[in-house]
């Protein structure tokens, strides 16, 4: 028999499926495509290795990928308006006023010419340039825990400048060529028209680099902690400063010393120092310049810009930066678990619509993480450690291999 700890699990798992396909099946008006959308989502979260078409079909019982690969590619459903109910539920389950929105792209290893969007480009995840594709993702940590919100799949300029290529790998005809930071606001403002929760929104020096994205954000009264690199300027004591010269002056007094969240290794300590920097336009707002430097190599020091009230503390600030690790997280889980980089889609409705169903999979996780925290602890503002993956949970509840 089951011990307490499993058979609360498994009923955890039930409800929540059920849950989930009051909200998705909805979306899917024919019968066959509700039928093919449930097997995929049930795919995605079996504990098959690799959750391609043929693996995915063999998990259901199918003796062909015919059915899910047409659930992809040709079925009626929008997968925008499937995003929307994520974004939703994602809210009522987890939603908190103190969250924080990340910014981040992922790349997508790819062979061959015919991906939409693949391209010799540099990827965070290989490290290097590589041939693959890039989406950009905006999540949402809080302290129930983080999920993916939104999605973009970049499109390099080798691409928009190509229409037939464009046009047959089904990119609409309306869609132009956008930089990562133009679709990161493009998502930004989907999530603040819908109302998400969130006091913060923070990103690499990809998105504080960007000083119209930066200007936007302040015009929405929002904060951010965004990174920036040595090349950026920002306005200190009535001039303009590069970044990099400004850490050089930096003195090696006046840091304090605090810790950025717990990863997957433990706390995470740095010395931190703020400069404030010219005053925005909002008289109870102010900008900083946050400098991180690391106890092993003080002369690697990372910069971020502080948009943010008045009476916000230094240990709110370096709790936000840290909160960008989430988003990294997610990516990992994501994909080692639910296939969200094990598609074999070529065109954009099939990316837009694998991306958006394994991001309601990887949100069960999530979700099951929050409900199997200890009922009497409070959740803190922002989610900084790491929880056990609910997935291997479930799969040891039910005698399944975790590997």
């Amino acid at each position: 028999m089951l011990g307490d700890l499993a058979l609360e699990t498994v009923r955890d798992w039930t409800l929540w499926l059920t849950e989930v396909e009051r909200w998705l099946m909805p979306h899917f008006a024919r019968r066959e495509a509700r039928h093919h959308a449930w097997a995929y989502i049930r795919g995605l979260l079996s504990p098959v290795e690799r959750k391609n078409g043929w693996q995915l079909a063999a998990v259901n019982g199918d003796a062909t990928p015919y059915g899910l690969q047409h659930l992809l590619g040709r079925a009626r459903w929008d997968a925008d308006a499937v995003r929307d109910d994520l974004r939703a539920y994602l809210v009522q389950s987890m939603g908190d006023p103190h969250a924080v929105l990340v910014l981040d792209e992922t790349g997508f290893l790819k062979k061959g010419q015919q991906s939409v969007g693949v391209a010799r480009q540099y990827s965070g995840t290989a490290g290097r340039v590589e041939h693959c594709q890039i989406g950009v993702f905006l999540a949402y940590a809080s302290g129930h825990g983080h999920a993916l919100l939104d999605r973009a799949l970049y499109l390099p300029q080798v691409w928009t400048d190509d229409r037939a290529r464009c046009q047959h790998a089904g990119v609409p005809a309306e869609q132009r060529f956008a930089t990562k930071p133009q679709l990161a606001r493009h998502m930004l403002q989907r999530a603040f028209a819908a109302g998400v929760p969130a006091t913060w929104v923070t990103g690499d020096s990809v998105y504080g680099d960007d000083r119209r994205l930066r200007v936007w954000w302040e015009e929405q009264d929002h904060a951010y902690v965004l990174a920036v690199s040595g090349k950026e300027y920002v306005w200190r004591a009535g001039r303009q400063h590069q970044v990099k010269s400004v850490l050089a002056a930096l003195v090696t007094e006046g840091w304090e010393r605090l810790n950025a969240g717990d990863g997957i290794k433990g706390p995470r300590g740095y010395d931190w120092c703020w400069l404030p920097l010219a005053a925005p336009g909002q008289p109870d707002w102010r900008r900083w310049l946050l400098v991180r430097r690391s106890l092993s190599d003080p002369a690697a020091l990372t910069a971020y810009v502080v948009f943010a009230p008045h009476a916000t503390t230094l240990a709110t600030v370096v709790q936000v930066a840290g909160s960008r690790w989430t988003i990294e997280r997610s990516f990992e889980e994501a994909k080692g678990e639910v296939g969200l980089d094990h598609y074999e889609v070529r065109s954009w409705t099939g990316w837009y619509r694998h991306i958006t169903l394994a991001m309601w999979a990887y949100a069960l996780l999530t979700v099951l993480r929050a409900v199997q925290r200890p009922t009497k602890e409070a959740p803190k503002k922002m989610s900084t450690q790491p929880a056990p993956s609910s997935l291997a949970t479930f799969k040891a509840a039910r005698g399944l291999r975790c590997d």
